[in-house]
C-alpha cells in the first residue's frame, strides 16, 4: 500500500524550488513504490501572490494553497508535514511555529544557527510526538549509503583519517557584497553553516556515523576562520577534529581518527569544474581509500583504491533518475518515517545533528565569530 505525504513549503526561494520538483518527480522512476508525495501548500512570507507565482512557475497541481504568512500555512489541516526552507538565521523560529502547531518538519541545514536552538527543537518534537528532521540530502543519496557500508564492511580496513572539501572560488565584493545572505551577518551568512555543513557531514558519515550509536564519541575541535573584511562573516574556515574512534572496528590497536573539513569562498576544490584537480573527499583506511567525485553536496561518482598487493581499483557512477537533483530521496525518508511512526530519521538522527552543531559553535568561538543576539536566541516566539 502506498504511504502518500502532503506537505506544506515554508518560503519560496531557489531551495524551495528544487525541493519541490524533484517531490512532483514519479517515484516510480526511482523504484519507490511505497511512498507518494502531495504538495498542499505554500506560503510566502511577503505576500499571497508571490506563492500564487510560485506554484505556477513549478507546476504544482491543485488542489494547493498560497498563503502570505506561515501561520496561516501550519494551520492548514491539509499539511500533514512542513519543508522550512527560509534562511538559517529563521530556522529555530520557523520550526518551532511548525511544531507548536503540531506539525511534522523537515528543516533545511544548517538545522539552527547554534546547539541551543537545535536541542529545544528536538526537545519540542519529542514532547510532542512529531517527526523532526535536519535535511542533510546528501545523506540519502544511494552513494552515500554505499560508502558508507564500504566503510562498515571493511572496504578500505580501519579508517584514520577524511579530508573534506566544500569550496568555491568567487568574487564576493562583486558579487555578493554586504548584503547577500551569503556574508550578511544578520541571516547568518558566511561559508561555515552554507558549505562547511558538507565538509563536516561527510567527516561524520564516514567516522562517526559508521560505528554503532553507542560507540559514537564527539571529537576535539582545531580550526582556524578568515573573516569576510565586508561584514566579519567567515569567508575561509579549516577544521581539525580528533575523534577518540576509528572505524568500524574502533581497536584494539589505535583508537583515533582525524577529519578535516575546509571550506572557502575564494578558491574552488574543483577550479576548472571537469575534476582535473581531483576528488573533494578522500577516506583512508589502513587498507585503501575511498575518493568521491563531484560537487561534494551532490556526488556522481566513488572510486575505491585498495592498497598494493589487496585488489584492483573501482569506480561506481550514478545518474539522478528523471533528472532530478536527488532531493527526493530525502523526502522519501520523510514519508517512509512518518507511515512507520518515527520521530527521527536513522540516517541523520538528533543526537547527531546536534554533535555537529555543537562542533560548529566551537568553530565559531574559537574563531570570534558571533552572530546577532536576535538571531542566537532560544526565545519563542521571537519577530526577526
Amino acid at each position: 500500500m502506498t504511504h502518500l505525504t502532503r506537505w506544506g513549503i515554508m518560503a519560496t526561494g531557489g531551495i524551495a524550488k528544487t525541493f519541490v520538483l524533484d517531490l512532483l518527480k514519479d517515484p516510480a522512476t526511482r523504484d519507490a513504490s511505497d511512498i507518494a508525495h502531495q504538495v498542499t501548500a505554500v506560503a510566502s512570507s511577503s505576500s499571497k501572490d508571490r506563492a500564487d507565482q510560485f506554484i505556477l512557475d513549478v507546476g504544482i497541481p491543485a488542489p494547493c494553497a498560497a498563503y502570505a504568512s506561515y501561520e496561516e500555512l501550519v494551520a492548514d489541516p491539509n499539511v500533514e508535514v512542513v519543508y522550512i526552507a527560509t534562511p538559517h538565521s529563521h530556522h529555530y523560529q520557523n520550526a518551532m511555529l511548525a511544531l507548536e502547531a503540531g506539525k511534522h518538519v523537515l528543516c533545511e541545514k544548517a538545522f539552527t544557527v547554534n546547539v541551543a536552538q537545535a536541542k529545544i527543537l528536538c526537545e519540542t518534537a519529542r514532547k510532542k510526538n512529531l517527526f523532526l528532521m535536519e535535511a542533510v540530502w546528501t545523506r540519502y543519496f544511494p552513494l552515500s549509503i554505499q560508502v558508507r557500508q564500504l566503510i562498515q564492511q571493511g572496504a578500505i580496513g580501519e579508517v584514520y583519517r577524511v579530508l573534506a572539501d566544500t569550496s568555491f572560488s568567487d568574487d564576493p565584493e562583486n558579487k555578493w557584497g554586504s548584503d547577500n545572505r551569503m556574508v550578511n551577518l544578520d541571516l547568518a551568512g558566511g561559508v561555515l553553516l552554507d558549505l562547511g555543513i558538507y565538509s563536516l557531514t561527510w567527516v561524520f558519515q564516514a567516522l562517526y556515523h559508521t560505528l554503532p550509536r553507542d560507540q559514537r564519541k564527539a571529537p576535539s575541535i582545531t580550526s582556524q576562520i578568515i573573516p569576510y573584511h565586508l561584514t566579519g562573516s567567515d569567508e575561509s574556515t579549516t577544521v581539525l577534529l580528533n575523534f577518540p574512534t576509528s572505524t568500524p572496528s574502533n581497536g584494539p590497536h589505535v583508537k583515533h581518527s582525524q577529519g578535516v573539513a575546509m571550506t572557502s569562498m575564494r578558491v574552488a576544490n574543483d577550479p576548472d569544474e571537469k575534476g582535473t584537480s581531483g576528488p573533494p573527499i578522500r577516506i583512508q583506511g589502513d587498507k585503501g581509500e575511498i575518493q568521491v567525485f563531484g560537487l561534494p553536496f551532490q556526488p556522481t561518482r566513488y572510486r575505491v583504491i585498495p592498497k598494493k598487493g589487496l585488489g584492483e581499483m573501482r569506480e561506481v557512477e550514478f545518474s539522478f533518475p528523471a533528472q532530478g537533483r536527488g532531493m527526493y530521496w530525502e523526502a522519501d525518508e520523510v514519508a517512509r518515517c512518518l507511515r512507520d511512526g518515527k520521530l527521527e530519521s536513522e540516517g541523520m538522527p538528533w543526537e547527531e545533528s546536534l554533535v555537529i552543531m555543537e562542533v560548529m559553535d566551537e568553530v565559531r568561538r574559537q574563531g570570534g565569530l558571533k552572530y546577532p543576539e536576535s538571531i542566537e536566541s532560544t526565545k519563542y516566539p521571537l519577530q526577526l
